[in-house]
């Protein structure tokens, strides 16, 4: 489950925007060389800790060399851990910028990219650094409590601004009496007042709110700048003459009850007062002055409280005079609005049928694209999820991806683009891969066409006949392409033809066909997902007597749906699902959220509503062995919806299995540990149910 959300720094996700990436015609591919070496053994499940993958690539405003964020998976921790490397742009000369690698986040190139400002960890706590690249000096900036984010230099190079939670306090405790010394006493009742309370990935929510401060670029003591029980997170953007910062915030006094509206803000740095520049209905985030200081461009649209809406790249003047989109042709959600050095054009990203790319539009609405290939951040599913930053002189440096590996830092400039890092090729190119091949078909509903994507087992044989696992994406508002997949490479490396598709309600097609799915989820979505496997079995390499079916978060829901209404899958694995709309709408972590957009009225309003899409409601026709998977620390589908499917099954007698997973949020194979053991429980389950004579081998 996704809803459009924002990551707040040092607490929870507000949900702001759905910066969704969407498309338009091909751009600038990179070719791709051999895959894999003859007689490499296929992909293996420890394979995974070796992985790395490149994130946050930032190029200098020269242009001649990128910092960036090298991710790698840590045997020792089980989680994974960045790094700052820096690669020119030509590929060489590619390092390690710190002298001790540890966790450190989001490089940022100083106006004259004599310096790099970057977060890292020192003594257990996060703060902003300031390295001199001349010399290879380092001055640690910061000593807060919280950890920094949106990191923003000054037109001049003397400042950096940045957003920080404040602590607040809390609800009063009723006062206890006095507890005898050394008596041992229970842990203080939890108050709880606020809509949202908790976040999935953090717990519960510590008190206080994300603020504006700024801090001398060579040390010195932080100036909260914003104030007030308001959350000012997301991206900051300086004016040239540095007089003031743009950002996004929802000051709305019922901000509790209305998330999506947030407004463009221009804050003066000075006295800290802020002027609200946008005024309509809905989100407006992710501001970004012009170079000459005489335009703003921002991402929004106008909130009707459908499931999905096509953010859209406007351009309004530096008072907020004249809004007007430039992408409103394009039908597609962009997002990471940057302008051009001369400020001719704004370059973004979006997905355009399951492929990401970089594009720039000038100021009259005429799209160009850069690259396609972006992405790669995903590691463990195919999902979107790209960076890209633009030099002075229009070179882009972007995270590169393709089905063969994770995402590279990549530079494209005179039109050509190449790949300048190969993490993974110590790994992966001694590995046999599933080759993924694209597929088109029509849905069986209303002849709709759907795009999906094959991989087939390493050392295919077209004349042998194959178990086939489904597996469907998450979101459901989202997109799977042909990008990495970790797990989609050891369910082919076990002997399975693996199908995912973008059913109806999937972004990267457009407005109309993500909302065909609007207070109608899940619904005729299952026959675009079964269309698909049929596809797959008039190819004629798939035996339709072995067919297995898994999903995840909006996947899981749509699994628990598909065997609710038919029984030609031998066995089935829920991971994290809705099972009960009812109950999900107020126990998940965004209860605002969720009731508003995807339903037509609350739950107590229209309870028949919510039970007709719930996959509880279609228990009594399951008769498919079924495991559910579920992190224990779950808070956006909260394991009680697992355990609604469960207990009803085992009470039906169907052969269920339950699988929790200590210590997990949302997320359960954020650890590498975890990612390994959900193919294998995944594995196990398909297994015990398959009782054909003989399985592929590879």
């Amino acid at each position: 489950m996704q809803p459009v959300a924002t990551q707040r720094p040092g607490h929870c996700p507000r949900i702001a925007i759905a910066l969704v990436l969407v498309g338009l015609s091909p751009g600038l591919v990179l070719a791709q060389g051999a895959r894999s070496e003859a007689g490499a053994r296929a992909f293996q499940p420890e394979d995974v800790f070796q992985l790395e993958w490149a994130a946050d690539p930032r190029i200098s405003p020269d242009g001649r060399r990128v910092a960036y964020v090298r991710m790698a998976m840590d045997v020792m921790t089980d989680r994974a851990v960045g790094s700052l490397w820096l690669v020119s742009a030509d590929g060489s000369d590619h390092r390690p910028l710190l002298d001790e690698p540890g966790r450190a986040s989001s490089p940022r190139w100083s106006p004259d990219g004599g310096r790099l400002a970057y977060v890292a960890s020192d003594d257990g706590r996060s703060q902003i650094f300031v390295r001199w690249m001349s010399s290879g000096q380092t001055a640690r900036v910061t000593q807060v409590e919280h950890a920094p984010a949106a990191l923003a230099w000054s037109p001049d190079g003397r400042w950096l601004a940045f957003t920080m939670l404040v602590p607040g306090d809390g609800p009063q405790v009723a006062q206890l009496p006095p507890r005898p010394e050394g008596a041992e006493w229970a842990e203080p009742a939890r108050v709880i007042e606020r809509v949202q309370y908790r976040s999935d990935g953090d717990g519960f929510l510590e008190e206080g709110f994300t603020h504006v401060f700024v801090v001398p670029a060579d040390g010195g003591t932080p100036r909260q700048l914003t104030s007030g029980d308001f959350d000012h997170g997301g991206s900051l953007s300086w004016t040239p003459d540095g007089e003031a910062i743009v950002l996004s915030a929802n000051r709305r006094a019922d901000w509790q009850l209305s998330p999506l509206d947030s407004e463009i803000q221009r804050l003066r740095v000075a006295d800290g007062s802020l002027e609200t520049l946008t005024s309509r209905f809905g989100p407006d985030a992710d501001p970004v002055v012009s170079p000459d200081g005489r335009r703003i461009a921002y991402l929004g649209f106008d909130d009707t409280y459908q499931g999905y809406r096509v953010t859209q790249l406007y351009v309004m003047n530096a008072d907020g005079s004249e809004p007007r989109s430039l992408t409103a042709s394009l039908d597609r959600s962009v997002a990471d609005p940057l302008w051009a050095a001369d400020g001719r054009s704004v370059y973004f990203s979006y997905d355009d049928r399951g492929d990401t790319r970089v594009a720039r539009v000038d100021l009259q609405g005429r799209v160009t694209d850069v690259v396609d290939g972006a992405g790669g951040l995903s590691i463990g599913r195919p999902y979107a999820g790209s960076a890209f930053s633009v030099a002075d002189d229009g070179t882009v440096a972007y995270t590169h991806t393709a089905a063969d590996h994770p995402s590279d830092v990549a530079v494209a400039r005179g039109g050509r683009a190449d790949r300048v890092t190969r993490l993974n090729a110590d790994v992966l190119q001694h590995r046999a891969l599933a080759e993924v091949e694209e597929i088109w078909y029509e849905s069986s509903h209303d002849g709709r066409p759907v795009q999906g994507w094959i991989a087939k087992p390493p050392g295919f044989d077209p004349d042998r006949r194959y178990p086939l696992v489904l597996e469907i994406h998450g979101g459901p508002f989202a997109n799977y392409g042909v990008r990495f997949s970790a797990e989609v490479q050891l369910y082919a490396a076990a002997g399975f033809v693996v199908l995912y598709a973008n059913p109806r309600g999937s972004t990267s097609y457009g407005e109309e066909f993500g909302n065909l799915i609007h207070h109608a989820y899940p619904g005729d979505d299952y026959f675009d997902l079964i269309s698909g496997v049929d596809a797959v079995i008039e190819q004629g390499y798939v035996d339709p007597d072995r067919l297995f079916v898994t999903g995840g978060s909006g996947g899981g829901v749509l699994t628990a749906w598909i065997v609710g209404r038919t029984d030609r899958f031998r066995a089935a694995v829920v991971a994290k699902p809705v099972i009960n709309w009812y109950s999900f709408v107020l126990t998940s972590d965004v209860p605002a959220f969720f009731y508003r957009y995807w339903f037509p009225a609350p739950p107590w309003e229209a309870a028949e509503h919510y039970l007709a899409r719930s996959p509880i409601s279609y228990v009594g026709n399951v008769s498919t062995p079924t495991m559910l998977l579920t992190g224990e620390e779950d808070l956006r589908t909260p394991i009680s919806e697992s355990e609604q499917f469960y207990t009803a099954l085992r009470l039906r007698e169907v052969p269920t299995a339950m699988v929790r997973i200590p210590g997990a949020y949302h997320g359960i194979a954020a650890r590498p540990s975890n990612l390994i053991g959900k193919v294998a429980n995944v594995l196990e389950w398909f297994g015990r149910w398959d009782d054909a004579p003989e399985r592929p081998t590879t």
